[in-house]
């Protein structure tokens, strides 16, 4: 009788030590951030802008690739001029505000952030070091790149 008592008790000391030690894999994975998460992250620049495949950084000026962009949670945000602006009398940081629509997939700013551009931006990507967007500049469609 002893004999299947101490298999009994090793077979269960078998199973409560490989189940009670087993990692949840569910812990493992990060949460996934939402897009307001994602965009208020960090501050945004300018990395690069393409049209049809080619890159068209050129055309904007170097006044506006210098800028930066912070977005907070609460729909506001700033734009920095950088070292360079386009115009000397303009304040080196200007307040703007922000929102997504379009069940999240259209970027609205209240401020044009290129020449001839427009306030919003189509989300064509958004993880936590690289904002892509797109939007109609002189009747081409510009993607344009921002990082952090």
């Amino acid at each position: 009788m002893k004999k299947p008592f101490t298999l009994f008790v090793a077979l269960f000391a078998i199973i409560l030590f490989s189940t009670g030690c087993k990692k949840n894999h569910d812990d493992d994975q990060p949460a996934t951030k939402t897009r307001t998460e994602l965009i208020t992250t960090g501050t945004w620049k300018f990395s690069s802008a393409t049209s049809s495949g080619f890159d068209v950084s050129s055309f904007i000026q170097a006044c506006q690739k210098d800028n930066t962009l912070t977005f907070t949670t609460s729909g506001t945000g700033t734009i920095d001029e950088g070292l360079s602006k386009c115009n000397a009398a303009d304040p080196q940081s200007s307040p703007f505000n922000w929102n997504f629509a379009n069940s999240e997939n259209t970027l609205h700013v209240s401020t044009v952030l290129f020449s001839s551009g427009s306030n919003d931006f189509t989300i064509v990507s958004l993880t936590a070091s690289q904002l892509v967007g797109s939007q109609t500049i002189n009747s081409q469609v510009v993607i344009v790149t921002f990082v952090h």
